[in-house]
């Protein structure tokens, strides 16, 4: 059996734990900081590490989705109807609204 793979990713201190799976959302943000969705990856030009579309909102303590909440910022597109497409779609890759996905396990750094 193939151990887990180990990877380190930064997390702002103030960001929630991670929710269990099929839980709601709440912008931990673990799983776009991993491995970017496909949308994500274009976006990103990257298939592993953290997604560039990835916005901190310091002001609700949570991770955010550039691509659903500002498409224009993330892409640098313009037309209205296209952002909206983008908007959505990213929903779609993310599962907006269907819970937590990500088979991901948070370990603290200092945790012994």
């Amino acid at each position: 059996m193939k151990p887990p793979e180990t990877r380190t990713v930064w997390l702002q201190s103030a960001a929630p734990s991670k929710p269990p799976l099929g839980q709601p959302c709440n912008g931990c943000g673990l799983c776009c900081l991993s491995v970017p969705c496909p949308l994500g990856m274009v976006v990103s030009r990257r298939r592993t590490g953290a997604c560039a579309a990835l916005r901190w909102d310091a002001a609700a303590a949570r991770y955010r989705c550039a691509l659903v909440s500002d498409p224009a910022d993330a892409t640098g597109w313009r037309s209205p109807w296209l952002l909206r497409a983008v908007s959505a779609l990213a929903r779609r890759q993310i599962a907006a609204g269907s819970g937590c996905d990500a088979e991901i396990e948070a370990i603290h750094p200092d945790a012994s």
